[in-house]
């Protein structure tokens, strides 16, 4: 058999906890992304301050501002002991035989050490060998070889792998020299970072040293996996943090005092937006939808707040973390939270997160009516 891909998934991390998930090879492809919730804190800002810098703030109702508060971090430090298992040594060699395996490196000329990713790759197998191979191997990375026996050749694309479309390296199964056609070509994708790239790299010589899918290591080896991408600029420093100005809309009035006035002060304010406001995107529609799986903005009424204490609102947002920083790249939904509100100031606290989730994270880049309006003026036809 030639050619085994290696096709990863990026973990999917839920309110800021990683896990990882179980996917096959139907699973995403590499542009699929991590998703994040961020949960409401206890520290809102007050209708004095109204000054929001996180995606999960509430906004308070109050004329006077609440106490200050402060939160300690306690940390504990665990410890853990190790156990160290020795292997015996490697008898004999694999296809590759007894001379070291001369390893030439193909990469484009953008900066990156990628002889440097190869060697790390290289060290782990031969550190590894009698416990996963049962065989010696030892390699030699070059970036100039004459007569290689493997070229490790970095691409922006894999060529067809065995049936998989989607995979981000692919490298031929070899158990027998008899196999061998030098040199082999171990295909791998560019864009990930360091860690992620030396993953892969490990992952494609284990097919040329004779382990398949779901051999030991099988964390290695499984076709699918966890891959992070070079850094990207986050969603907060983004000027549109979406991949696109269409919003669908779902809204649960189910706790709401007038469920009819709620949904026309929630219809004003998303035709705010649609009709072009100051300093937004003039290109933005809002759909409403009746399935809440199918909305990207959901707004909902409680009359117990989720929120911060005294907040009369707040909001979460989802999103995608392909580089692993723990911060959004990308939304891809936000949550707004209204709590025993006003009907005639619903319509500011949806228009005020909004706002907020379209970029505008400092009031003082929110549209004028969000810049500190008081009491009075968030209940009045601000839109108009």
């Amino acid at each position: 058999m030639r050619g085994l891909p290696i096709l990863l998934a990026f973990l999917i991390t839920l309110a800021g906890c990683t896990a990882p998930v179980s996917l096959d090879d139907e699973g995403p492809t590499v542009e699929t992304s991590t998703e994040i919730a961020a949960p409401p804190t206890t520290t809102p800002p007050t209708e004095s301050t109204a000054t929001t810098s996180t995606p999960s703030t509430g906004v308070t109702e109050t004329a006077t501002p609440p106490p200050e508060t402060a939160s300690t971090a306690a940390q504990t430090t665990t410890e853990q002991a190790t156990e160290t298992t020795t292997y015996p040594p490697a008898s004999g060699y694999g296809p590759w035989g007894a001379d070291p395996v001369l390893v030439d490196v193909e990469a484009p000329n953008d900066g990156r050490d990628y002889e440097s990713l190869v060697r790390e790759a290289t060290v782990f197998w031969e550190r590894n060998d009698a416990r996963y191979l049962g065989y010696e191997i030892e390699y030699a990375v070059t970036t100039d070889a004459r007569n290689p026996d493997i070229v490790v050749r970095f691409s922006e694309t894999i060529p067809e792998c065995s049936g998989q479309v989607d995979a981000v390296g692919c490298a031929p199964y070899i158990t027998d020299a008899r196999q061998i056609d030098r040199p082999e070509t171990v295909y791998v994708m560019t864009g990930f970072g360091d860690d992620s790239t030396v993953e892969i790299i490990e992952h494609e010589l284990g097919h040329t040293l004779g382990l398949t899918h779901g051999d030991e290591p099988a964390e290695l080896m499984n076709a699918t996996g966890i891959l992070y991408t070079l850094p990207r600029t986050n969603a907060t420093d983004r000027v549109f943090p979406w991949d696109d100005p269409d919003f669908t809309v779902y809204v649960d009035d189910s706790g709401a005092a007038d469920s009819d006035g709620a949904r026309d002060q929630i219809r004003h304010a998303f035709d705010y937006y649609a009709a072009g406001a100051p300093g937004m995107p003039d290109n933005l529609t809002f759909t409403y939808v009746n399935d809440p799986g199918d909305a990207d903005i959901h707004i909902s009424f409680s009359d117990t707040s989720p929120c911060g204490t005294g907040s009369a609102s707040c909001a979460a947002v989802t999103g995608y973390d392909p580089d692993g920083d723990r911060a959004l790249e990308t939304y891809d939904s936000f949550r707004v939270v209204l709590v025993d509100l006003d009907t005639d100031a619903v319509g500011w606290h949806v228009g005020y997160w909004t706002a907020h989730y379209l970029g505008a994270e400092d009031d003082a880049d929110k549209p004028e009516p969000f810049q500190n309006a008081t009491y009075t003026e968030r209940r009045s036809e601000w839109w108009e």
